[in-house]
């Protein structure tokens, strides 16, 4: 039987996945994400694990995706654009309390201030 508690744990890449959404705001689609994450967090994930992790988190409800009109040039794509919504917000935030908690008491515990 799983807990809520369950339900907000996040793997590692779908963390940086989150975050990276979360930093690109309206610019979220795989390869920013994917930029963004080899250059924040030095982790080059392939283009597959990167589709594979939204689609996932779109799955669990904690992003949601829609796709773009197509770009300026002959021949341009639309591109699937991803947003957090609140549970991916929520499952974020647990996941940093928990690292927080873990750390405390060790060199790696943030500053209280």
């Amino acid at each position: 039987m799983s807990s809520g508690a369950d339900l907000l744990r996040l793997a590692e890449v779908e963390q940086l996945v989150l975050l990276a959404v979360l930093r690109l705001d309206d610019g979220a689609y795989a390869v920013p994400i994917r930029s963004l994450i080899r250059k924040a967090a030095s982790v080059d994930l392939t283009r597959g694990s990167v589709y594979v992790t939204l689609d996932r988190l779109e799955q669990k409800g904690f992003l949601a995706s829609e796709f773009s009109e197509p770009t300026g040039e002959p021949g341009g794509k639309a591109r699937r654009v991803f947003r957090l919504l609140p549970p991916g917000m929520a499952a974020l935030r647990a996941a940093r309390r928990a690292l927080d908690r873990l750390s405390e008491g060790t060199s790696l515990a943030r500053p209280r201030g």
